[in-house]
């Protein structure tokens, strides 16, 4: 989930009632409520590295009470006086659960178990935005100022926002149980369906950020993977949507296969989908091999791509991980 919608959350959380739990709940609960995301200084180390932190051990439960127990000594260092640690920790506790909670309902997943399991979990319910949540979380953020400023020219009692809050909180969680409902049933019109005659092997409704009516079903088959655009109350026609071929395995894909972006992307990735193409090199020409997810993008487009770069005796001249689109890598000599 996005860093707003996180913030917004452990903003709610304090003014829902436990900002009366122990001094600088607020503060604390909209650090912890980001604190997971602090793998951001993997991305020194590049995009593979960011790629192979994210989402690991600070989104894991057993990361969970050491990142609240971070945020209480940076909160305690902040303000330079003493805080109930005990009770500082528990509220942090919460903020931290509700980071792994929300990345959990997204489609990326989060690698919960390690370092006992690296599974990734994912409940694909929402994407990295969901622009209801996050407007009823700004309206709720916002309320309390605007109730003050009503209440301060009628001589009332300022509002604290708790109700607001609350409510924030019960429709988040309301409107999550109903994705899950749609969601289930976008699930189900794609596996109740044969597709030339065969069962798929594997099914996946992603999430539409502006929709929860509206979700983006995923088909692999032996022979390629297809995607299409489903309505819950609406029937799906198996025919329509983008069909994307899965290539024979050739001695250029396995060459790709053992570097270390390609090696790491396809334990990451659910529906990887390549593509080839030549490309003219200094010398004779090359293959250009590119990998996609296909939860983020389609080769040549979205987000979440490896490329690599080939002679023609499969011979890997440089391959990369990028979180665009990659057009610009793997076009022959000048990418040296």
């Amino acid at each position: 989930m996005d860093n707003i919608t996180h913030s917004l959350t452990g903003l709610a959380l304090a003014r829902a009632g436990l900002n009366r739990f122990c001094p600088r709940a607020t503060l604390l609960l909209v650090l912890s409520a980001n604190a997971p995301d602090l793998d951001i200084v993997s991305l020194a180390g590049g995009p593979l590295k960011h790629l192979e932190y994210h989402r690991g051990y600070t989104h894991s439960f057993a990361g969970l009470p050491l990142m609240a127990l971070l945020v209480v000594a940076v909160v305690a260092a902040i303000y330079r006086r003493q805080l109930s640690w005990r009770r500082a920790w528990l509220v942090c506790c919460i903020g931290v659960a509700s980071h792994l909670a929300l990345d959990w309902t997204n489609a990326y997943g989060v690698r919960l178990l390690l370092p006992f399991s690296s599974r990734w979990l994912h409940a694909d319910l929402t994407g990295l935005y969901d622009f209801s949540l996050m407007a009823v979380l700004l309206i709720a953020a916002v309320w309390p100022l605007l109730s003050r400023l009503v209440s301060s020219e009628m001589g009332a009692r300022p509002p604290t926002g708790r109700g607001i809050a609350i409510f924030a909180l019960a429709f988040f969680a309301l409107f999550d149980c109903a994705r899950a409902a749609f969601h289930a049933r976008a699930l189900a019109q794609l596996e109740s369906r044969l597709y030339e005659g065969l069962p798929p092997l594997t099914v996946a409704a992603l999430p539409n950020p502006y929709s929860p009516f509206r979700w983006r079903g995923v088909v692999e088959t032996p022979n390629d993977y297809r995607l299409l655009e489903i309505h819950v109350f609406e029937e799906l026609n198996e025919e329509s949507g983008e069909r994307i071929f899965k290539p024979a395995t050739t001695a250029s894909l396995e060459s790709a296969k053992r570097t270390e972006a390609f090696r790491y992307f396809l334990y990451f990735a659910r529906f990887p989908v390549w593509s080839e193409e030549p490309v003219p090199l200094e010398q004779g020409s090359g293959r250009r091999i590119d990998l996609v997810d296909l939860r983020f993008g389609s080769p040549g487009v979205g987000s979440l791509h490896c490329i690599a770069l080939e002679d023609y005796r499969n011979r890997v001249l440089g391959s990369w991980f990028t979180y665009g689109t990659g057009a610009q890598l793997g076009w022959g000599a000048q990418t040296k």
